[in-house]
């Protein structure tokens, strides 16, 4: 199957209309919404279950950080546990690297958990009679490796998370930022192709989350792993996420990139979501630039080729310097040697404003 560029080859892993409904009557209430289309209240009301996730269709891809966001009670938390089946779906389908985890048998589904699928809390739950060596090996003294083997496992994973120098020391003598890079050194050294990350961060104080936000993405791309990324926090998301989904209710909203969220949100409620958020340094130039024809027809006698230059990546921030600083009555894009659009004074304030060129920002 192909999802707008995405192909088959590039899905690791694929959620297609997955439900969550909890109670004793989920199945029967399961078939009456196929059948009768009934809202979460309806269930509720006649069925007294509780619609936890409704019809969640998304795909991430690999080397992709993919966060799923949304306040309290939005489903998120239920979402990411039905990915690796901690939470087993009401109705549905979610493949990773092809495979329908909902046919897998329980010595599938712990293999998938064990190599293939690793997954951090927010309690990062470590055992304090352990060493943050032993806590680091943990879950390959679980699967039956050697002691050496996944000690030797466990020092790299650390060293990779900045704690190499505190393999000896035990979990109280950790601070809160220092426990989470164990439970995320725990979680790598299985190798593991998705890392499934439920609000890691949310109890850390700002700093020191900032901080944690950025390791995490750099250490995920120096891996070339997949994370799917819970957070309640748009900020957070944004600075982590490749693309964001956001929730209400159990149902997807939208899924897209920041700069797609700010400038088409499918509805008010994701515009009042991203009301607050800078554009600075998301919105690019691709999404503000109109096309030349509509440039050459507002400026008769001017020439695209004359103006300064900016890549299709330049963000807001960067082209109101360069607007500043030339003459000109706007900006050629440039693609491949080649002006794919220019952004005008008009268009980059709708930018600054969130808003689209009204004949451009095709990229």
């Amino acid at each position: 199957m192909t999802t707008g560029n995405m192909t088959a080859e590039d899905t690791l892993l694929d959620c297609q209309s997955a439900w969550k409904i909890f109670g004793k009557r989920a199945a029967e209430a399961m078939e009456a919404v196929k059948g009768r289309n009934l809202s979460k209240r309806d269930v509720l009301q006649e069925f007294n279950c509780v619609v936890g996730v409704s019809d969640a269709s998304f795909q991430v891809r690999r080397g992709e950080i993919f966060c799923i966001m949304g306040l309290s009670g939005s489903g998120k938390s239920t979402l990411i546990r039905m990915l690796n089946r901690l939470i087993e779906p009401t109705n549905g389908r979610i493949e990773v690297k092809g495979r329908d985890i909902g046919a897998m048998n329980d010595a599938d589904l712990r293999e998938l958990r064990a190599k293939h699928m690793a997954m951090v809390f927010q309690s990062v739950a470590l055992l304090p009679h352990r060493t943050v060596l032993e806590n680091a090996a943990f879950g390959l003294e679980v699967q039956g490796i050697s002691k050496a083997d996944r000690n030797a496992t466990a020092r790299e994973a650390l060293t990779t998370v900045g704690l190499g120098d505190w393999m000896d020391r035990y979990p109280t003598e950790l601070s809160g930022g220092m426990q989470q890079r164990v439970g995320l050194a725990r979680a790598l050294t299985s190798d593991p192709e998705i890392i499934l990350m439920d609000e890691p961060f949310s109890a850390l104080d700002p700093l020191i989350r900032r901080q944690l936000q950025d390791e995490f993405r750099q250490l995920t791309k120096d891996l070339g792993k997949s994370a799917i990324f819970i957070t309640h926090d748009l900020d957070e998301a944004i600075r982590i996420g490749d693309r964001i989904a956001i929730m209400k209710d159990g149902v997807i909203i939208q899924t897209g990139t920041a700069e797609d969220l700010i400038l088409n949100p499918a509805d008010d409620y994701v515009a009042e979501f991203v009301s607050s958020i800078s554009k600075l340094h998301l919105i690019k130039a691709h999404s503000v630039m109109v096309p030349v024809e509509t440039f050459l027809r507002d400026h008769p006698g001017a020439s695209a080729d004359d103006l300064a230059q900016a890549s299709p990546e330049t963000d807001i921030d960067d082209l109101i310097d360069l607007m500043v600083g030339q003459k000109g009555a706007g900006l050629a894009v440039v693609r491949d040697g080649q002006v794919a659009g220019v952004v005008t004074p008009a268009s980059l304030l709708l930018g600054v404003k969130g808003s689209q060129a009204s004949e451009g920002g095709h990229g």
